[in-house]
């Protein structure tokens, strides 16, 4: 009790603090320099990272088009007269306002604040317009948004009115056409040669024909308002959008002529929706996860489409946008976290190694302190304060920067340094006082001393197996579990408790690593000191016995050997990633220039084909019909794959000059043989495989059944493709109609740039420079670069520190043996002989490591979702970064070495005699 009692709290020593911080500026002033530097970075990166994300998302959405855009469909209430007839519903715009702030409601307030105001459409059938050489389709659609429709000026006519005034109309079923009143654009009613008061000739799919009257001709004020995105058939004639050869033409409806075009066709053939396009500004990373689980749950609420009542039945593809977005900046994320943890352990080393040298120079003084009285305690509250005012003065500075640097600032990340910068100087400062002032003795007995070197060698293997365990344990999680996130609606993006091993597998794969090097050093000193006791070089000799002394000093060879291997996988890592956009970019076009034709141009593919084949600079050019989500059936499946049509001889020709990979499975689909048409399948879920028996249905003909042979190479970065040779599947009675042209050679783009053809162009050039500015890529790239310099710089850093806590017992021995007849110059051939053992070891196997880390590694890490490649990359190593890595380290010590000599060059002979008395 009395020993309770008499115990008090820390009495620190400020003059003290304040003359230790004035004596060892240098080192502090270092470590503080570290702490800011690398609190900048692991602060900055993720909030780069996070607005990248952002980028990434709208961006996505925005690729995504229209099929982002979120539909509501509903049936009308059914206009059954008490007579049998028809009744004509005057107020029909009013119900179409009534369900298009239905859907808004039901939207949600989120979901309702990242989509633009409504606009509902309401569309008539596809009709034929009978006469004229050429086949020609017409639509009437309605289009109406909170504030009305499009805004447009009626240069001829006037806008579409009503066919009768009554309030009450009735029509039979079978009664003449309905007249139905419709404006057109100037283009259309160019096209058409029609005009105000004309009639257009339709007619519907049973042949009846319908009354469409023209009531004006209209010019849009704005043709880029999204609502004639919804029908661009209303602004001009668009070809194709019915099949080969057909233009479309489109008719608009007001809001008086709406009731009479559902009289003017059957009842179920007026389709209303409501179309909510997103907001790509709108959009964020941290919305994704709550925007994409809305949407599921409203597709999930749905009426099925055979429900004929009035329910809202949503239909969208901006959650599968979101979700892709969002896996894509998950892998992001964390394979940013994979390299800011290497970025951090290193720091910790590195700080660890200054604490320790700091530390050493203290010594003295610490020891002095605790002879003349002062307390554990005291000693080590002062080194906190001092440690602690320095390690989050330094913090403050670091994510100022990053703060003035980046959209915001991520303080987590910094903790870990600042707690080693904190921790690490007080911890060796207590242990060196207590050390001083310790009364053990060491004892007489040998078995005891026995059992004393027995004690650390065993807390040591405690240590290396906890390490050894929880980096295998790393390693099964990350190719087991992944990387990517379990996706969940609060999802923050933030590293979560399931993800810390597995991102952790590097670190803890580079410091077992070390710690086995650090096991076998010592044994290659012994054994190269033996060798030297036996040669009559008296150099090698001091050398191998001074490296032989300091080969077991576990922190600088840590640090060395950790930092080395995790820049390696960086460097490592920014180069595959480099490789696989080039890759990917030649997985998604295919080619050096790739043509998707129009529909009303795939007549003229042939010969378009031939005159590319002919330009300068051009090497192979093949032909192919892609179709994507082809019905193919199996036994018990429909399946929607990409279904390719090409001559196989020739795209498999196409594949082996390309970077692509070869197929020589495709030499199967020409292979003669009766039976089933042969086909390679590619699948992603194994749905599809070799042995697989298909059906690719037709329109009014047989089924035409496929036997998988092989399997498919990715074509366009699809991952579910069927492909077919040309000529067995036209001897089966389905010739090809090309749509895809691939064009190889340095003229390619020159060559496709003017074809003349109605035809999307796609050059490999574009995709490649469009993947590595796209935000996350970019990103990636850039802290790859970045982290293998901080790494390299920790490095040097580390191997400096090393040096200079060495240095004085170093130098203390050599000078001695200068007494004895050693030169200067055989001085420093003595100091790099103890310097180099674990920089060579570190400049052979430190790269190495790196590599083998990147084989284990860079698989589950997921690379493919930023490179667009099918499959993830196989490891690029840059032998001549990683070359230069080693040679960075060796230049290091020939560095290090003549500065020592110089600035201990002024040691006098007398004083380093004296030392020790």
């Amino acid at each position: 009790m009395n020993r309770w009692l008499t115990r008090r709290w820390p009495a620190p020593h400020w003059p003290s603090i304040r003359g230790r911080g004035r004596t060892d500026a240098g080192p502090l002033l270092l470590t503080a320099a570290v702490i800011a530097a690398v609190t900048l970075l692991v602060g900055a990166v993720p909030a780069l990272l996070r607005a990248a994300a952002d980028d990434a998302v709208q961006n996505t959405v925005r690729r995504a088009g229209q099929t982002s855009n979120v539909l509501v469909h509903a049936n009308w209430e059914r206009d059954d007269g008490p007579t049998g007839g028809r009744v004509r519903m005057p107020r029909l715009a009013e119900e179409v306002d009534d369900f298009r702030a239905q859907a808004t409601y039901a939207l949600g307030p989120d979901l309702d604040a990242a989509l633009l105001p409504p606009v509902a459409a309401v569309d008539g059938p596809i009709l034929s317009i009978t006469g004229g050489s050429v086949p020609r389709t017409f639509q009437f659609t309605y289009l109406a948004g909170d504030l009305g429709g499009p805004d447009l000026t009626w240069i001829a006519g006037s806008p579409p009115g009503p066919t009768v005034s009554d309030e009450y109309v009735e029509t039979p079923y079978d009664g003449p056409p309905w007249p139905v009143q419709v404006g057109l654009s100037e283009e259309d009613a160019t096209a058409l040669d029609l005009g105000p008061g004309d009639r257009i000739p339709v007619r519907d799919g049973q042949g009846r024909d319908k009354d469409v009257r023209i009531s004006g001709i209209y010019r849009a004020a704005d043709s880029d308002d999204p609502a004639w995105r919804l029908a661009p058939a209303l602004l001009r004639p668009v070809p194709g959008a019915d099949g080969v050869g057909v233009t479309r033409f489109a008719g608009l409806l007001s809001r008086e002529s709406l009731p009479d075009a559902r009289l003017a066709v059957d009842e179920d053939q007026l389709r209303r929706t409501v179309h909510f396009a997103p907001v790509p500004d709108a959009l964020t990373w941290d919305a994704t996860a709550a925007l994409a689980s809305q949407v599921v749950k409203l597709k999930a609420a749905s009426g099925s489409s055979s429900d004929r009542g009035q329910t809202l039945k949503w239909e969208s593809q901006l959650d599968t946008a979101l979700r892709d977005a969002r896996t894509r900046n998950s892998a992001a994320f964390a394979q940013a976290a994979v390299l800011l943890t290497g970025v951090l352990t290193a720091t910790a080393l590195v700080l660890l190694l200054a604490a320790d040298l700091l530390v050493r120079r203290r010594t003295p003084v610490l020891s002095a302190a605790r002879q003349r009285g002062a307390a554990l305690p005291d000693l080590g509250t002062e080194l906190i304060i001092e440690s602690t005012v320095v390690s989050l003065s330094a913090a403050a500075v670091g994510l100022a920067l990053a703060r003035a640097a980046a959209p915001g600032v991520s303080w987590t990340w910094a903790v870990p340094v600042v707690l080693a910068g904190a921790v690490a100087g007080p911890i060796f400062g207590t242990l060196a006082a207590a050390r001083a002032s310790r009364d053990r003795r060491q004892p007489a007995n040998p078995a005891a001393r026995r059992w004393i070197r027995a004690t650390g060698q065993l807390r040591r293997a405690a240590v290396e197996a906890a390490v050894l365990i929880a980096a295998v344990a790393a390693f099964v999680t990350l190719h087991q579990r992944g990387l990517l996130p379990v996706a969940s609606d609060g999802d923050t993006a933030e590293l979560t408790g399931d993800l810390i091993l597995p991102i952790s597998a590097l670190t803890l794969g580079a410091l077992v690593g070390a710690l086995v090097l650090l096991r076998l050093l010592p044994l290659g000193a012994r054994i190269a000191l033996r060798q030297a006791l036996r040669s009559r070089r008296p150099l090698a000799v001091f050398g191998a016995a001074q490296a032989a002394t300091t080969a077991g000093r576990a922190l600088p060879l840590l640090v060395l050997v950790s930092t080395t291997a995790l820049a390696s996988f960086a460097l490592i890592l920014g180069t595959t990633a480099t490789r696989g956009l080039d890759d990917g970019a030649w997985s998604t076009v295919g080619a050096d220039a790739r043509l998707d034709v129009g529909a009303d141009a795939e007549a003229a593919t042939p010969a378009l084909a031939d005159r590319l084949a002919a330009a300068p600079g051009v090497g192979q050019v093949v032909v192919a019909q892609v179709t994507d989500s082809a019905r193919v059936f199996t036994e018990s499946t429909l399946l929607t794959p990409r279904l390719v049509i090409v001559d196989a001889a020739a795209f498999q020709r196409l594949l082996a000059t390309t970077p692509l990979p070869d197929a020589p499975a495709l030499a199967r689909l020409t292979a003669p043989g009766p039976g089933n048409v042969p086909a390679l399948v590619r699948s992603s879920d194994g749905n599809l495989r070799a042995g697989t028996q298909l059906q690719l249905p037709r329109d009014g003909a047989p089924t035409i059944r496929l036997a998988a042979v092989g399997t498919a190479p990715s074509v366009g970065g699809a991952n579910d493709v069927v492909i077919v040779d040309a000529e067995a599947l036209a001897d089966a009675g389905l010739p090809a109609v090309p749509n895809t042209v691939w064009v190889t050679g340095p003229g390619a783009a020159r060559a496709v740039s003017n074809t003349g053809v109605a035809a999307d162009v796609v050059l490999r050039a574009d995709v490649l420079r469009a993947q590595r500015v796209a935000p996350l890529t970019a990103g990636l790239l850039r802290l790859a670069w970045m982290a293998a310099a901080v790494l390299l710089a920790l490095g040097l850093l580390g191997l400096t520190l090393a040096a200079a806590a060495g240095a004085s017992q170093r130098w203390q021995t050599l000078t001695r043996l200068r007494t004895l007849g050693l030169r200067p110059r055989d001085a420093r051939w003595v100091a790099a002989g103890e310097l180099l053992p674990p920089v060579v070891v570190t400049a052979v196997c430190g790269p190495l490591l790196g590599a083998l880390l990147a084989r284990l590694t860079l698989g589950p890490l997921g690379l493919r979702l930023l490179t667009g490649q099918a499959a993830d990359p196989a490891p690029v190593l840059p032998w001549w970064l990683l070359g230069l890595v080693s040679v960075a380290l060796l230049a290091a010590v020939a560095t290090v070495v003549p500065v020592e000599s110089a600035l201990r060059r002024r040691d006098r002979l007398s004083e380093v005699l004296r030392a020790g008395e």
